[in-house]
């Protein structure tokens, strides 16, 4: 299985970026597709949950971004999508798409397979 990120950048705040996570071996429509963050300068192994779709298409948000940010997927590129709308400077940090083969977890540590991640930076 391999996830590749891309979309990320740097924008004003207010702005909208869309990431994307293209998948490999791993089929994203049929089980559990998420994305994480983790902040500049934050050590340690988790990552801060943001959004998953679960192995039924239910999807899930972190209050943080709920309202502003979207998840979805395109089956037919077998990619998964994160659309950022209203970004916030706090928002500034290196995202990472992440899948498992069940249903779907809030702790980076659960996922067997994830990407390499992508920076987004937002300015005030």
């Amino acid at each position: 299985v391999q996830l590749v990120e891309s979309g990320g950048g740097s924008v004003q705040a207010g702005g909208s970026l869309r990431l994307s996570c293209a998948a490999s071996r791993y089929t994203v429509s049929k089980n559990c597709a998420a994305w994480f963050r983790q902040v500049s300068g934050k050590t340690g192994k988790e990552r801060e949950w943001i959004a998953f779709i679960d192995t039924d298409g239910s999807t899930s948000y972190a209050d943080s971004v709920k309202g502003r940010f979207t998840i979805s997927i395109d089956n037919a590129k077998n990619t998964l999508y994160l659309q950022m709308n209203s970004l916030k400077p706090e928002d500034t940090a290196v995202y990472y798409c992440a899948a498992r083969f069940y249903v779907c977890s809030r702790y980076w540590s659960g996922y067997n397979y994830r990407g390499q991640g992508t920076q987004v930076t937002v300015s005030s």
